[in-house]
């Protein structure tokens, strides 16, 4: 919890914040960085932070659900697939073969093939 405060109290006193704008600057963000901006703006800082190697990839909080996701969804996808940084194409239909994760052995149906290869 101290890293946290402390982030805190360092982004305060950089910005000079009152304990006004610190609360709302801590209320949009979460407390995480904020781009702002059009969508070739905000996939401007996306590139230049993964080309950089200063991220290798992104949380998208949005500030509001569910049309700030959809604006994300959009407006600034569409701009990082034209770019080339975000795929077009899934190789699967799920989070496991997207990630080309072999699908687990269930013990219970492995054994059920045993005792059925055995009869």
């Amino acid at each position: 919890m101290k890293s946290r405060q402390a982030l805190i109290r360092q982004i305060a006193d950089e910005n000079n914040f009152s304990i006004r704008q610190l609360y709302q600057w801590v209320a949009s963000a979460r407390g995480h960085f904020t781009i702002v901006g059009t969508a070739e703006h905000i996939v401007d800082t996306l590139q230049d932070w993964f080309e950089n190697e200063a991220a290798d990839g992104f949380n998208i909080l949005p500030p509001w659900l569910p049309t700030g996701l959809n604006d994300f969804v959009d407006l600034v996808i569409p701009e990082l697939q034209r770019r080339g940084l975000f795929r077009t194409v899934y190789e699967g239909r799920t989070l496991r073969e997207n990630l080309g994760l072999p699908f687990p052995v269930n013990r219970w149906t492995a054994e059920a093939s045993v005792v059925q290869a055995a009869e």
